[in-house]
């Protein structure tokens, strides 16, 4: 925390940061400042003049969200001269807007609205004008619509602060246009579809391309939940409205790092109501998969499971929640008592990679990249790479990236050390520990044969210099990464899929045969849950799939468990920085779907057990399981490299082949041919 200084806003003592602007700290004194062009967490520009304020001493009204607070300062926010302002400013641009609020999508959480009724401006007192500007509605995600653009430029510095650059601004003055690179359509500009833009906007000019007479926003129930579809597990918000799903958005507070989320987060959930979609229990009958009774299915799986015992193998995506690996666990190892339960986190990582490591992206000012390629374009946890170019951009941040290959966030980087990662790692060591930073003894000797490079000796330089550095690595580099967080800080495995942390913890850990394994030798039940990079029937004598909706694997299955969506399930997960994340329902299940952790309670119940639902407290036991890292030789697990590109595409097939997000990887495909 920086220096503290005492101010009065409105006759109100607050006291805070002294880097803080005015419109924050008015809001910490419960003032709202008018606004249109600020955005929290990112720099003041001063685009829209409506956050003027007066400050006691000075000859004329301020700007407030390029201010900051000074010791003593007695700021004045709705003096007569600054409401004058104001009132002036919305009056001149109401004359360059449709006055369409009536049946505008955007009314109720449009600001211009809002600050036009606290103003009383019915209609605008200067001569209308209309410009005329086409709208681009050619793709089936976002619709920009100019006619209603205020110039706050929010978009452009969203789109710009994440390094899409997909915005920018054509002309100057009151004629000036939002536009992409040679004004063409968004499809055929690079935009990502992540819909920043379309959460930043304060009016209608960026909007949801399908909300068009689908309720307004009073009309809506709001559930803050977590994306399950990648690692990232981003923050969302849900708006339903008669049990559809209408829109998403991201959730986090405004304005901080991590608010983002990636075009699959926000519109893939119309896949819920897709072909793909899995509503009834299925039964393979002559050699078809027919629809069953839940008692029937429930019936056969108990059998085959009874008679399998301890050959039975159960194998379940990462993206399930904290109380299904529980209540998963319980089923395989104490109702069927086989050894053989395990996750796709092995895959990809071994289990003290996920055990341990906490971090804070928000106070970071170092991000060390190793072997872990984020990409917003290919969709490979995207919002790290967001995330990691807006610090760097609003909030100064350093990036270091240590990698073999090219991965194109290093463009962006401060420094990058290429060539094999354990050997740049030992460098950056050996580097840090010359310029006589503390070490471990152990680490100290195993370094000693080490030369640094003089890109590493840099390197070394950004890493020394940062108070918060946060290193995140690929989970088959990470016990090497580890090590430098024995120097300063913590290293944070960063894996693919939403809850990877969280099964390890809960103990859906095997203890008999491993994921790879159990899908690659014979068995006489293997019981699958969830989304699963397999495609072809392993050599077992009966298959069950249980998932949301149909994949290629549950086509080739004996019985298929239709078990709910994300958006129709509740429990927790532990994201990759450590966090436990309330994943909350918004929907109901679709037909006879039934959540993970109760099929399994009914599956135990119909092999004559009974399965106790998991608590919080059971969760919170499970969490203490965290291990302490201590050194370790540099060194990577080769049988844990994976395409983290391809993997997520595998997660993910079933729901994106459902949905509208085909659209955009056909599309994709024809700008890259």
């Amino acid at each position: 925390m920086g220096k503290m200084v005492n101010l009065k806003i409105d006759g109100k003592e607050v006291q805070l940061d002294e880097g803080t602007n005015l419109i924050e700290a008015a809001a910490a004194a419960g003032v709202h400042i008018p606004n249109l062009c600020y955005l929290k967490g990112m720099k003041g520009i001063g685009a829209c003049r409506l956050c003027v304020v007066e400050v006691e001493g000075g000859k004329a009204p301020v700007i407030a969200c390029n201010t900051k607070v000074k010791e003593g300062m007695a700021v004045a926010t709705r003096t007569e001269r600054v409401q004058e302002i104001r009132k002036f400013v919305i009056d001149l641009i109401l004359s360059m807007h449709p006055l369409d609020c009536m049946t505008c999508t955007k009314a109720g959480v449009c600001n211009l609205q809002q600050y036009a009724y606290d103003f009383e401006i019915k209609e605008s007192s200067f001569t209308r004008k209309k410009f005329g500007y086409p709208t681009d509605e050619a793709n089936p995600f976002i619709k920009r619509d100019p006619e209603y653009c205020v110039l706050c430029s929010r978009c452009v510095r969203v789109c710009k602060a994440q390094g899409t650059n997909v915005l920018e601004f054509s002309g100057r003055g009151v004629g000036a246009k939002v536009v992409t690179a040679q004004d063409k359509p968004l499809q055929e500009s690079g935009c990502t579809f992540c819909g920043s833009c379309v959460d930043a906007c304060p009016v209608n000019a960026l909007l949801e391309a399908d909300r068009w007479r689908k309720g307004r926003e009073w009309e809506y129930e709001k559930v803050d939940s977590v994306c399950l579809s990648c690692g990232n597990a981003c923050g969302i918000t849900v708006s339903t409205k008669d049990g559809e799903v209408i829109k998403i958005n991201s959730a986090a507070a405004e304005g901080i790092a991590e608010k983002y989320i990636c075009a699959i987060g926000r519109y893939c959930f119309d896949s819920l109501t897709s072909e793909t979609r899995l509503r009834t229990p299925m039964k393979r009958v002559g050699g078809e998969l027919k629809e069953t009774s839940w008692e029937d299915a429930l019936a056969t799986v108990a059998e085959k499971l009874k008679a399998a015992g301890g050959d039975a193998a159960f194998v379940s995506s990462a993206n399930i929640l904290n109380e299904d690996a529980l209540a998963l666990k319980k089923l395989a190892a104490d109702v069927v008592k086989t050894r053989n339960y395990d996750s796709s986190v092995t895959l990809y990582s071994d289990y003290d990679a996920l055990r341990s490591g906490t971090a804070d992206l928000e106070d970071a000012d170092l991000f060390v990249l190793v072997g872990t390629a984020p990409d917003q374009w290919a969709r490979v946890l995207p919002a790290l790479d967001a995330v990691i170019r807006k610090k760097m951009s609003e909030g100064g941040a350093k990036l270091l990236v240590i990698n073999s290959g090219e991965p194109r966030i290093a463009s962006a980087a401060n420094a990058v050390l290429k060539g094999d990662e354990v050997n740049m790692i030992e460098q950056l060591a050996q580097a840090v520990i010359s310029k006589g930073v503390k070490a471990p003894k152990e680490m100290i000797s195993a370094l000693a044969h080490v030369d640094p490079s003089d890109a590493a000796m840099a390197a070394a330089d950004l890493f020394i210099a940062a108070k918060s550095p946060v290193v995140l690595s690929a989970p088959s580099l990470y016990k090497a990464a580890a090590n430098l967080s024995l120097i300063k800080e913590e290293a944070v495995s960063v894996p693919f899929e939403a809850n990877a942390k969280g099964v390890v913890l809960m103990g859906l850990t095997s203890a008999g045969k491993k994921f790879k394994e159990m899908v690659s030798s014979s068995s006489k039940v293997l019981y699958v849950i969830g989304e699963v990079p397999v495609g072809k029937r392993p050599d077992t004598e009966f298959l069950i799939v249980q998932n949301s909706h149909i994949t290629d694997l549950a086509t080739q299955a004996d019985i298929v468990l239709p078990s709910t969506a994300a958006l129709e399930s509740e429990g927790t997960i532990v994201d990759y920085l450590g966090r436990i994340r309330e994943v909350r329902k918004s929907l109901e299940p679709a037909g006879n779907a039934m959540p993970n952790s109760d099929i399994f309670a009914a599956v135990s119940g119909a092999m004559g057990s009974s399965l106790r639902k998991a608590k919080d407290t059971d969760v919170k036991k499970a969490l203490k399981t965290k291990v302490k890292v201590a050194f370790s030789p540099f060194k990577r697990d080769k049988d844990l490299e994976i395409d983290g590109e391809k993997f997520i595409d595998e997660i993910n097939k079933s729901t994106v082949n459902g949905s509208r997000l085909l659209w955009l990887k056909e599309s994709e495909k024809a700008v890259v041919a």
